[in-house]
């Protein structure tokens, strides 16, 4: 009789960095009498990405993790150095590879990088098992749905999960029975070979060099970390809030331990298993009765970012990204520095910017804050940059969500309206109106009442000179006068998209949304995921809105509203009316003609519309 072939395998681990739901691990395991589980660590990637100290130190601790779970399976991650394209043809013939698997990756560049080493594989005679884990729903099957096009509101998003095949249920973890008979050839000298580098040690090709007095994280990257963190998660979900949103206070501000969203990004932790942590829980509480949609609310945002972004390489551009309104946004490398630096002269800006250059988070308000007073509030600097510092900075910046976050924010895509624009003194004031979170992140203010806290530069002489610290001296003045700033801005925004509706008969500017009651309820919710979970207010559309009556003030949003869009999906003129349901998907091929088409014209967007030679007002 023949020999039996023997199987060797490899596992790349990139995102997906755990041993629960984890199937293609769990399949290229079955039946093998060897596996290597590797992540590669590309030099070239270190040195050009933009990933900032926390992002790495994150990343390590969940290499470390792994590598210690995997132990307890008498077997140890192998991280190597160097591009995937010339690895895995060294290691295919080194180890003797018969199988390699790896889970999807539905992002433009992933799915480049993977086509190749497909064809690497089969060069190799390698067998190559992929699965899909990273997100909820096969993602091309959304599209497929829907014509063949990616949605472009979340309402649409909505309808067509409604009728998606229910979420796979997450795979059987790793364990030793798993392993079966599956063993990892281990050399002596693993550590010096195929360890996990220190912090130290990657600093050669990577991040800056330490920081002096890098604090410890406020984040611990590892999928133990995360399932501790689940558990808590639920337990607050349940008991606390029974299901309810918790309201936004001071506290919300603040790190939490039960926070999720770095977990997810680097898949540390499951969305499926998430998913149905919380369905189970739901049902357990409320009685069988069936978890509504808003339940996942987290989770269903992050995949229609995804879902938006799988086939659009231009996601996180503006220029030839069919699904972006082409602004032209100034360009001011002085401003942004101020920005990016927590400089800015406007404490609830500034305390947001410092805690997310120290702890990698900050609270989902706050960043529609920083992103709004960057873009359409205050700045008018173009969504990219913003896009960039968040990447560098933010633990669960991923490509998809990330882009799709900030067009959502600048009003650039067709899923947002600008009137609401946040104001960064009022805005910081309701939510934390003794200013602790201030004090924390910027000790030089420590010693202003409350009362000049969010705006110092009120403050009477007597005031700063006691609280030791000088307005232009010791903290920097405000670097725009907000309320001239905004009215400019929400107007030169007005413009542009009467521009657009002029050009193609659509109507696409929204009325101000009702004020529905102050500030609470209308805003939106997104306690484990960093972006939103908001419904803006369909409202009905308008060729040209009014001005809002308080410029600067943020309208809030009716929370039972559906998520339509500043860019309303009627086609006014086309003797269709309002759009709904399933003929949403014609609309999207034609804005997404409209986007490339006439979006790209600059001639599109005169001078004259958006009021030229008015500057920015900038205070003495």
């Amino acid at each position: 009789a023949l020999p039996l072939m023997v199987i060797n395998t490899i596992h790349w681990f990139r995102k997906g960095l755990r041993l629960h739901d984890n199937p293609s691990l769990k399949e290229s395991v079955v039946g093998a009498d060897t596996v290597r589980c590797v992540y590669i660590l590309d030099p070239w990637f270190a040195g050009s990405s933009n990933v900032g100290i926390n992002r790495w130190r994150f990343l390590l601790q969940s290499l470390e993790d792994l590598d210690s779970s995997l132990r307890k399976l008498n077997s140890r991650l192998f991280v190597i150095r160097g591009q995937p394209t010339d690895v895995f043809p060294r290691l295919f013939k080194e180890w003797k590879i018969t199988r390699l698997s790896y889970e999807y990756d539905s992002e433009p560049f992933g799915k480049e990088r993977d086509a190749a080493i497909k064809k690497l594989a089969s060069e190799a005679g390698v067998e190559v098992t992929v699965r899909i884990s990273h997100t909820l729903y096969d993602l091309d099957k959304i599209i497929e749905l829907n014509g063949g096009q990616s949605p472009l509101t979340y309402k649409r998003f909505q309808t067509l999960i409604s009728r998606m095949d229910a979420v796979e249920v997450p795979a059987e973890s790793i364990t030793a029975e798993v392993m079966g008979k599956c063993a990892t050839p281990l050399s002596e000298d693993h550590d010096d070979k195929f360890g996990v580098p220190s912090l130290e040690e990657l600093g050669e090709f990577g991040p800056e060099p330490l920081a002096p007095g890098l604090s410890s994280a406020v984040w611990p990257g590892g999928e133990t970390e995360a399932l501790t963190r689940l558990e808590r998660h639920l337990e607050r979900k349940a008991w606390v809030a029974n299901f309810e949103r918790p309201r936004m206070n001071a506290n919300s501000l603040l790190a939490s331990p039960t926070g999720l969203s770095p977990y997810l990004r680097f898949g540390c932790l499951s969305c499926r298993l998430f998913y149905f942590k919380l369905t189970d829980l739901y049902r357990k509480v409320k009685k069988n009765s069936s978890p509504p949609l808003s339940l996942y609310g987290q989770l269903l945002w992050r995949e229609f970012f995804y879902t938006t972004a799988t086939n659009n390489p231009c996601f996180d551009k503006m220029e030839s990204n069919p699904i972006c309104v082409q602004i032209p946004w100034d360009r001011n490398p002085e401003a942004l520095a101020k920005w990016a630096e927590g400089r800015t002269g406007f404490p609830w800006i500034d305390a947001i910017m410092t805690q997310l250059r120290q702890e990698g988070w900050i609270h989902h308000l706050a960043r529609h804050a920083v992103a709004c007073f960057l873009t359409r509030g205050d700045l008018w600097i173009s969504w990219e940059e913003g896009m960039k510092v968040f990447e560098e900075l933010l633990l669960d910046a991923d490509w998809s969500v990330n882009a799709g976050s900030w067009m959502w924010l600048s009003c650039s895509s067709f899923f947002q309206q600008f009137f609401h624009c946040y104001c960064p003194v009022g805005f910081g004031r309701r939510t934390d109106p003794n200013g602790d979170y201030i004090r924390r992140y910027l000790p030089i203010l420590r010693g202003f009442p409350a009362k000049y806290i969010y705006d110092p530069w009120n403050a009477p002489e007597v005031v700063q000179k006691a609280a030791k610290c000088i307005v232009g001296v010791h903290y920097p003045k405000p670097m725009v006068h907000h309320a001239e700033a905004s009215r400019l801005n929400i107007e030169r925004m007005k413009q542009i998209y009467q521009q657009l509706s002029c050009y193609r008969g659509l109507g696409l500017l929204a009325t101000v949304p009702s004020n529905s009651n102050g500030n609470g309820s209308g805003e939106p919710s997104a306690d484990a995921m960093g972006f939103p979970v908001e419904t803006p207010h369909a409202a009905a559309a308008a060729v040209a809105a009014p001005s809002p009556a308080v410029p600067g003030y943020q309208v809030p949003v009716p929370p039972q509203a559906d998520w339509q869009s500043g860019v309303m999906m009627y086609l006014q003129g086309d003797g269709q009316g309002a759009m709904q349901g399933p003929e949403l998907h014609g609309t999207a091929t034609h804005l997404r003609r409209l986007g490339a088409s006439a979006l790209s014209q600059p001639s599109l967007i005169p001078e004259s519309g958006l009021q030229a030679g008015v500057t920015r007002p900038v205070p003495a």
